[in-house]
């Protein structure tokens, strides 16, 4: 049996640094490509540095090539995606993958991509339920007798920070110079 005839030049020239890393980053190795492009692998890691390919150590190749692994990296980037509200590159780091490959694989698992705008609707809402039960907090302490410097201390926040978030909690503020507790204010007849 005769070895197969080598690639003519033209050959090589059809085969474009984008499309190796198109067919990389959905999970190739650089071994596949170099045998189904029939180019030397020095030429393959070429084109694919060429093209901006951030590369993979064996075992993120093997954890994007094992099926199970691969579902299970999908599900955990999606419920990321959706309860924290984490960005395409967030996923990407927390996945040790590339930002195209996190977004293939929330698509795997179900999710579909949010624009910006969205993303930073979740954040601030998120952001805001954090805020909001901070205030709470302070409140609560203030009406039991801490001070606005004793608050600030304790939280490492200024002064003016804890009395935005106390009146931000509707806390009735006590008169200066009165570190009792919050008086209930006297009915008039």
């Amino acid at each position: 049996m005769n070895p197969p005839p080598p690639p003519t030049a033209g050959h090589s020239d059809q085969v474009t640094a984008q499309a190796l890393r198109e067919q990389y980053e959905s999970g190739s190795t650089v071994d596949q490509l170099v045998a189904g492009s029939g180019l030397s692998y020095g030429t393959v890691l070429n084109r694919l540095r060429e093209a901006g390919t951030v590369m993979r150590t064996s075992w993120q190749t093997r954890r994007l090539r094992d099926g199970q692994a691969r579902r299970n990296l999908a599900t955990r980037l999606r419920r990321l995606y959706d309860e924290q509200g984490a960005t395409l590159a967030e996923l990407a780091v927390a996945g040790s993958v590339t930002r195209r490959a996190a977004r293939r694989l929330l698509i795997e698992a179900g999710g579909t991509p949010r624009t910006t705008q969205q993303t930073l609707r979740i954040r601030s809402a998120a952001s805001t339920a954090r805020r909001m039960k901070l205030a709470k907090s302070l409140r609560a302490r203030y009406e039991a007798g801490a001070t606005v410097p004793d608050l600030a201390s304790e939280c490492s926040y200024s002064v003016g920070t804890v009395y935005r978030l106390l009146h931000l909690a509707g806390t009735r503020m006590r008169p200066k110079h009165d570190h009792g507790p919050a008086r209930t204010p006297r009915k008039r007849s």
